[in-house]
């Protein structure tokens, strides 16, 4: 396979006419530029160059592989100049999709501190479920997703993150159940399942995690309202409608002095976590945005303390 610095210099022979001035518009030596020529001359097997006094003229091959060359090295240029121009446009620009209550409860802090870091890097945000998120991933539509477990149905097991992916372990909550303030079992610390068998629901559009769960409790559940806007939930909630499940990272933006807020006993932490392919850790506006995340994280912990619905990744 021919090298593009050997054609390079036959290219420039061709418009000077001669090593020598050949050698002083590329910056290199003429013992250089001849070594170059007689290179090329062995790859491609048949002579080149012939001197003619003090000049050089190229042999019929030598003009024809000079017209390859300029075509070769034009094209290069323009590879050159698109992706000079694409990291110019793009480099400062990462491509984030995350979880509803990721969205709500951790996506602001970061952006917020990446604006007063680094106010170049702009951060285009995509909300999405976890399967999906993972697809946009795998699919090069996205840089970072913001993802999480046991929220998985059964039937998207598929979906499940790729080994090869890197995955990075921001933090864990708890699945809460919504009360009314003035509700009776807001005076317990903990739920059950059980304890809720009687209750009218305020459910989401993915529930199959959750029926499957009431069904080994022994009831079906009582269905009143479906939506998946959390503030809507709340103030249904709030309004003594029914009853509402939510994972704790998105509860207490939205918190409602209206409600109370207990922990499911029977429902095992979540964990919350980044997920990318590794060589993306590279990209100086990623690794930024993954900074300005565990940020963002650490001081939403620290600030709420060593809660009953929020913990620590490890």
């Amino acid at each position: 396979m021919l090298n593009v610095h050997p054609l390079r210099v036959l290219a420039e022979v061709a418009r000077t006419g001669s090593y020598t001035a050949a050698a002083k518009a590329l910056g290199y030596t003429q013992p250089a530029v001849s070594y170059q020529m007689r290179g090329l001359e062995r790859a491609v097997g048949v002579p080149l160059a012939v001197r003619v006094g003090r000049t050089v003229q190229l042999t019929a091959a030598g003009r024809r592989l000079a017209i390859h060359a300029d075509s070769v090295l034009a094209a290069l240029r323009a590879v050159e100049n698109e992706f000079e121009t694409l990291a110019a446009h793009s480099a400062d620009v990462v491509r984030l999709s995350a979880i509803q209550s990721a969205c709500v409860a951790v996506v602001p802090g970061a952006m917020a501190k990446l604006r007063r870091e680094q106010p170049d890097i702009e951060v285009t945000l995509h909300q999405a479920a976890c399967p999906e998120s993972y697809r946009l991933l795998r699919s090069g539509e996205i840089d970072l997703a913001l993802m999480c477990d046991l929220d998985i149905p059964d039937e998207e097991q598929t979906t499940l993150p790729d080994a090869q992916m890197l995955r990075l372990p921001l933090l864990t909550d708890r699945r809460c159940v919504l009360l009314p303030a003035d509700h009776a079992l807001a005076a317990r610390a903990t739920l059950t399942l059980e304890d809720l068998a009687d209750e009218r629901w305020i459910l989401e559009t993915g529930r199959s995690r959750f029926l499957a769960k009431c069904a080994k409790a022994g009831f079906e559940p009582q269905v009143t309202a479906t939506t998946d806007d959390q503030t809507t939930i709340h103030n249904l909630v709030a309004s003594g409608v029914g009853i509402a499940m939510m994972d704790g990272l998105g509860l207490e933006p939205l918190y409602e002095p209206q409600l109370a807020i207990r922990p499911l006993s029977d429902w095992p932490r979540r964990r919350v976590y980044a997920l990318l392919w590794p060589d993306m850790i590279r990209v100086p506006a990623v690794s930024a945005l993954l900074r300005a995340l565990r940020q963002a994280v650490d001081e939403r912990l620290s600030a709420t303390g060593n809660n009953q619905w929020l913990g620590t990744a490890a």
